[in-house]
């Protein structure tokens, strides 16, 4: 019975929440879940330390105790249209319902009763009606210029009075009314009131946020909200537009034709750099944009995201997506908003009918508006991009060449690595000669470089590579060309693995082995192939009559060799745990990387990525072996001699703690 009690507990929570008809409702039902060991009707509130803020908690801000990065304080208090009764748990007793007027006096919003009153509203909000109040708390009044709150004031019969008429709906408005992008005309000629309902929770009423809601009085609802809240009566772009410290955004938006979209109806945030923000930018750089104007348009709107969002809304990092069709992380950081990490942003929540505005003063500059320079500038590919400048090859990655550049990361250059016309060379053949996105790469594929090579593509289980190099990060695509950050320096194909073979001194005794097989053609032969190729010294460790025997049988020799090769391509970077490959001849050969080495059936290979026009040569330090399999009878016998092995540890383990106790009992 009581297993099934607390099924049925579990089953009703998670309908409770499952149900819940809005994001609202939704985490206020978490509070109550969350509250309801201390009594009936009680919520949690979470409240960052060092100030008034308070919220219903959702499941991320409970676990991790912090919002907009702060430290956070649980409290237990009544739900919304609760409260306590002397000396009973919780909160059982619903609030008495009364007009929205006495309402004003509990719920925290006694500031907003008293200027009522002076405003000779409080007959209104008394009498007969059906009305929302969004009601400024105590603090909200507290916290209002006092050359605003004096203007206020000095004139209650009109300004304060139509102040608080703009702060009410001639209609009963629940949080559940309250939908995300909803619009509701005001008590103030008709102006409305803009209503945001985030998926986290939080509703706004012109970026005030609701931080009581669902007060019900018997002529209507109270929502007490964070601040006193003006009249919107111009476009998103009329700030712009009107405003001095914008000047430099005016003027781009009206030369990249955004005009009529700022104007139009929607939801819109935007992000507006301040004159200041431009003039932080290289003239350079910043010219080029402006005089770009499909770099401008991206520019600007990257500056604007989809939808709207007030400052309050936010309570952690979270990525939007911006109109520029990628996206930017707004966050918060205690009272700052801030965008990608950075807390930039000047002046906050200037609402307009269709969207909000945002003042920030360093300039944002997306992927798809920067060169190929820029691109690698900004980015943890120093070394290259220097060594790229160096090289001479500055002017086509500042250009407006369609270009595919591969940029190894810092780690793959040795230190003081110094310019040489072989480097030269090679830089020139980490630039594709066209604009790519990883996302279009196939097996196979080959690729031109300035530098008048091809250079192929693999594609693995769990990476893409060009010839030996491997894609380590997101690419960047610029407005000319694309960046590709990979984790080697190339090495360009150069000859057949025979070739390969033939040029380098360590594989002499290799070659000639080769050669008595009669292995020599198929080296030669298109591939693709996979050489794990012995050195001398791999060699040279077999004992010696064991190798003149070997040297003597072309046809065993052949088989031994012919093990030790594959018909695929598999460079270093494609190599997982676990790998398999199957060779000419005997069975697989298993590869796996440990501490960045790759291992063929346990043997490492001393150097990788040696690129030939047929295939790749890995030099192994050893002849490989197949990996003995152990028997049935081998593995059942281990298996004894452990238990074996394990029992009389045991038994001397207990034995000894048996005579110890003998000898006590003794003495």
């Amino acid at each position: 019975m009581q297993h099934l009690t607390l099924l049925t507990l579990s089953l009703t929570l998670i309908a409770t929440i499952c149900f819940a008809k809005s994001p609202y409702q939704s985490v206020l039902q978490h509070s109550r879940i969350r509250g309801r060991q201390h009594g009936p009707n009680v919520c949690a509130m979470q409240k960052i330390q060092g100030t008034d803020k308070k919220y219903f908690t959702n499941c991320k801000q409970w676990y991790h105790r912090k919002i907009c990065g702060k430290p956070t304080v649980i409290s237990y208090e009544c739900c919304p249209g609760y409260e306590k009764l002397p000396g009973e748990k919780g909160c059982p007793a619903a609030l008495p319902l009364v007009n929205i007027y006495n309402t004003l006096g509990v719920v925290g919003a006694a500031t907003t009763k008293m200027y009522s009153e002076r405003a000779q509203l409080r007959e209104e909000i008394e009498g007969p009606g059906s009305f929302t109040f969004f009601a400024p708390s105590n603090q909200a009044w507290a916290a209002l210029p006092n050359e605003i709150l004096d203007a206020l004031v000095s004139n209650v019969n009109i300004e304060l009075l139509n102040a608080l008429h703009y702060h009410m709906v001639n209609r009963r408005l629940t949080s559940e009314d309250l939908k995300h992008g909803s619009a509701f005309p005001s008590m103030y000629q008709d102006f409305n009131l803009h209503i945001h309902h985030y998926p986290n929770g939080i509703v706004t009423v012109n970026c005030a946020r609701l931080v009581k809601t669902d007060q019900h009085a018997t002529n209507g609802i109270v929502h007490v909200v964070d601040r006193v809240i003006t009249a919107v009566t111009n476009d998103v772009h009329t700030f712009i537009d009107t405003d001095d410290d914008l000047e430099t955004l005016r003027n781009a938006v009206a030369a990249a034709g955004l005009t009529q979209m700022l104007e139009s109806d929607g939801h819109y945030t935007v992000f507006a750099p301040t004159n200041e923000a431009f003039e932080k930018i290289p003239p350079e750089m910043l010219n080029r944009i402006l005089g770009d104007p499909v770099a401008l348009k991206d520019l600007l709107n990257y500056h604007i995201l989809k939808n709207m969002q007030c400052a309050e809304s936010i309570t952690s990092g979270t990525p939007l997506e911006t109109l520029q069709g990628t996206v930017l992380e707004v966050g918060c950081d205690g009272a700052d908003m801030t965008l990608n990490g950075k807390a930039i942003i000047q002046k906050k929540d200037q609402l307009g009918t269709n969207g909000v505005v945002h003042y920030i003063n360093e300039l944002l500059i997306p992927d798809s508006a920067k060169t190929l320079l820029e691109l690698a500038q900004g980015s943890a590919v120093t070394t290259a991009t220097k060594l790229f400048v160096d090289a001479g090859l500055g002017s086509h990655l500042s250009g407006s060449e369609a270009l595919t550049i591969l940029t190894p990361q810092n780690e793959a250059f040795k230190e003081g690595v110094t310019m040489t016309g072989d480097l030269k060379k090679l830089l020139k053949n980490h630039i594709l000669k066209e604009q790519l996105s990883s996302g279009s790469l196939y097996y196979g594929q080959e690729l031109e470089t300035l530098g008048g090579i091809k250079l192929r593509v693999f594609v693995y289980r769990n990476s893409l590579c060009i010839e030996n190099s491997c894609i380590v990060a997101h690419d960047k695509i610029g407005r000319f060309g694309s960046m590709f950050t990979v984790d080697k320096v190339l090495t360009p194909p150069m000859g057949t693995i025979m070739d390969v073979l033939k040029a380098d001194n360590r594989f002499s005794l290799l070659v000639g082995a080769i050669q008595t097989a009669g292995l020599t053609e198929l080296m030669n032969q298109a591939g693709p192939h996979t050489v794990f190729a012995p050195t001398n010294d791999a060699f040279s460790a077999l004992p010696k009559a064991d190798l003149n025997k070997l040297m003597s049988n072309p046809k065993e020799l052949a088989s031994v060799l012919k093990y030790h090769m594959a018909k695929e391509i598999l460079v270093s970077g494609g190599v997982g745990s676990h790998t398999r490959l199957k060779p000419l001849q005997g069975d697989k050969l298993e590869l796996n990387m440990r501490n960045q080495t790759v291992y063929i059936n346990k043997v490492p290979v001393v150097e990788a990525d040696l690129m030939a026009t047929n295939g790749v040569v890995h030099a192994v330090g050893a002849i490989i072996k197949p990996l003995r399999k152990i028997s049935f009878v081998e593995l059942v016998l281990n298996v004894v001699m452990i238990f074996v092995f394990v029992s009389d540890d045991l038994f001397q383990k207990v034995r000894k703690s048996l005579s110890s106790r003998t000898m006590s009992r003794v003495q």
